[in-house]
């Protein structure tokens, strides 16, 4: 890879966005390698920021013991820097199989704005979602393998903890389960809007009802963990989605969780949930993920845009505090001529 500013030798170049230091981010150009067979060349539309993972990349708080499995799956170079990390792309395919070529697709790759894949890592997005929010097929997929974990049943009483982007998409997702109730819980009251335009009730913490069947926990705090042990009922479960990276967190085990018999399990979308591992592959959930986004409301997610050569600058932004954004959307050259609902 090469300073942005730096001319390449090869006739083919792709610009990615690095991780070269704690709180350093840089676009650096690369060669771009012909496909070979049953590989695409992929021009990208757009890509998405998940705030919460790629700032524990950006402060360079991946605990080394688990920096393996925490891997992106198409990341280069190792945590902590160098690294090309980032998950929630979608482009066209330019070059590769016929089949394939002029299809608009996700893919798990990094802020890139072009790359080449295997075919196989591909996910077709469907003619009723728009480009830009199939960026959310990630999140989607994150949000269906917690559920699947956490196994809600006919008038379960849920609460959702952590009123983010994967916390709201959970709790967007199970609107559509017959659940006896469903509560979007946050200490910010600004997210009651954004829990009614995703058609959820609302609460603050102090508020939220007692005796869940489920709780599912997705604020990254120490005090959303204490108050989902709290919230759950006897026998209850609640179902851990936050990372806390390197952070220390205590859990008060001698009060809720071993008085009233609860149980903590961790969800990770690196393998499909145990329920479903042998029936469902990864391909299966992201194909899944993606037919879910057809529902305009998917667009409360989306919460501002940048365009590609302000990534950078936009990652320290959110690092910072200076920028709050769900998924915000990162516009690369040419998404002008994006295909529509009506053109594809």
């Amino acid at each position: 890879m090469t300073k942005l500013d730096s001319p390449s030798a090869h006739h083919a170049t792709a610009t990615a966005y690095w991780t070269v230091g704690p709180e350093k981010g840089e676009l650096l150009r690369e060669d771009l390698p012909a496909p070979g067979p049953g590989e695409a060349l992929v021009r990208t539309l757009f890509s998405g920021i998940s705030k919460g993972t790629e700032l524990v990349v950006h402060h360079a708080r991946v605990p080394e013991c688990v920096a393996a499995e925490m891997a992106a799956p198409n990341q280069e170079g190792s945590f902590p820097s160098p690294v090309k990390f980032g998950y929630l792309s979608v482009g066209v395919v330019e070059d590769g199989p016929a089949e394939w070529r002029g299809k608009t697709v996700f893919c798990l790759y990094p802020h890139q704005d072009r790359y080449v894949v295997a075919v196989e890592k591909l996910t077709v997005v469907p003619d009723d979602v728009p480009a830009r929010r199939a960026v959310l097929t990630g999140t989607a997929e994150t949000a269906i393998n917690g559920i699947w974990e956490a196994g809600p049943r006919l008038g379960d009483r849920v609460a959702v903890i952590g009123a983010g982007l994967v916390g709201g998409m959970v709790a967007k997702l199970l609107a559509s389960f017959p659940l006896g109730r469903l509560q979007l819980v946050d200490v910010d009251p600004a997210k009651r809007s954004f829990a009614k335009a995703l058609g959820v009730d609302f609460s603050r913490p102090d508020d939220a009802l007692p005796d869940c069947d489920i709780v599912i926990h997705c604020s990254a705090s120490e005090a959303g963990l204490e108050r989902a042990l709290q919230l759950a009922g006897d026998d209850g479960d609640v179902i851990e989605m936050s990372w806390y990276a390197d952070r220390k967190v205590t859990v008060p085990l001698g009060e809720d969780f071993h008085a009233r018999r609860l149980s903590i399990r961790a969800s990770q979308v690196g393998v499909v949930a145990r329920a479903r591992r042998h029936r469902r592959t990864n391909a299966d959930r992201l194909q899944l993920a993606v037919s879910l986004l057809s529902d305009p409301a998917f667009d409360a997610f989306l919460t501002g845009s940048s365009t590609f050569a302000e990534l950078p600058d936009v990652v320290q932004q959110l690092s910072d505090g200076v920028l709050d954004a769900l998924c915000h959307v990162i516009e690369y050259p040419g998404t002008e001529s994006a295909p529509t609902e009506a053109t594809r």
